[in-house]
């Protein structure tokens, strides 16, 4: 139950961020299609162009990519080729058993 509250916070956060740094902003919207546009933007540039301290000043799609060419993962599973072979919005076993086991101090 703890992580579901640890995600939710971690959610809020990232809509608060997304809400002060660009509905407010730079709105006034003419209409939904220009907040749209503007929201894929932005999301473009949360993970490709944004520079994250905590994780050595790099973009986050930069760490994903440099964390799994180091540890020769694949975003899906230990076996690089596995990923063929799941359907879509699949989960492989090895990722859903790292997902529901009990971490220390409640995170």
């Amino acid at each position: 139950m703890t992580i579901y509250r640890s995600i939710n916070a971690l959610a809020e956060s990232i809509i608060g961020l997304y809400k002060t740094e660009l509905v407010r902003n730079r709105g006034p919207w003419r209409g939904l299609d220009d907040l749209e546009l503007a929201t894929l933007e932005w999301v473009d540039w949360f993970n490709h162009r944004r520079l994250f301290h905590e994780l050595g000043r790099v973009p986050p799609a930069e760490f994903e990519h440099r964390y799994y060419r180091q540890t020769h993962l694949s975003p899906r599973g230990r076996d690089p080729h596995h990923r063929a072979c799941m359907k879509p919005g699949e989960v492989h076993a090895l990722e859903r058993s790292r997902w529901l086991e009990p971490t220390v101090g409640g995170l």
